[in-house]
C-alpha cells in the first residue's frame, strides 16, 4: 500500500481521507485498516470511533456512494474492527520497547490484518451481518464471541 511508503506518504492517504479524494479502487480493506489504526493511535478511543465512523460516511458519499440500510457503512463491522485493532495494538504496546512509532504500526496491522477481511465471520453468522439491525447499530458476535474483544 503506497500510504505505508512513509510518514509523509501516511499523512497524504489520511489527508485525502479526510477530503473524500481517495481514489475509490484505492479504499479497500487494508485502507480502512490503516486509518482506523491511525485514528486509534491518535485519539481517545471515543473521538477515535466517532471520527472512523463519520469519516467512513462521508467519505462513501462523497465518492458517490451512499449509507443506507443495504449498502454503505455498517456499523457492526466498524465496531468488530476497532476493537480488534485496539487489542493489536495493546499487544504491540507490550511487545516493543518503546511502542513503535504510528507508521511501524500501520504496517504491522496492515500485515496481520490486511488479507483477514472476512474474519468476521468467525464471530458472525451472514443473517446477522445482512441485517439492518446490525448495518445501524452494534449487534454482539452470534456464532462465536470466544475471544472477541470488547468495544
Amino acid at each position: 500500500m503506497k500510504a505505508l511508503e512513509s510518514e509523509d506518504s501516511l499523512a497524504a492517504f489520511l489527508r485525502a481521507f479526510a477530503e473524500g479524494t481517495v481514489p475509490k479502487k484505492e479504499w479497500t480493506h487494508e485502507a480502512h485498516l490503516v486509518m482506523a489504526t491511525c485514528y486509534l493511535l491518535e485519539h481517545p478511543l471515543e473521538e477515535a470511533t466517532s471520527r472512523i465512523r463519520d469519516g467512513i460516511q462521508r467519505y462513501n458519499l462523497a465518492v458517490g456512494g451512499e449509507n443506507t440500510d443495504t449498502a454503505g457503512y455498517h456499523e457492526t463491522l466498524t465496531i468488530f474492527w476497532i476493537g480488534l485493532l485496539r487489542e493489536a495494538l495493546k499487544e504491540m504496546d507490550a511487545e516493543m520497547d518503546v511502542g513503535g512509532t504510528r507508521i511501524e504500526k500501520a504496517r504491522a496491522i496492515a500485515q496481520r490484518f490486511g488479507s483477514q477481511r472476512d474474519l468476521f465471520r468467525k464471530y458472525y453468522s451472514f443473517d446477522v451481518v445482512q441485517s439492518v439491525d446490525a448495518r445501524r447499530r452494534w449487534v454482539e458476535p452470534d456464532v462465536s464471541d470466544e475471544s472477541f474483544p470488547r468495544h
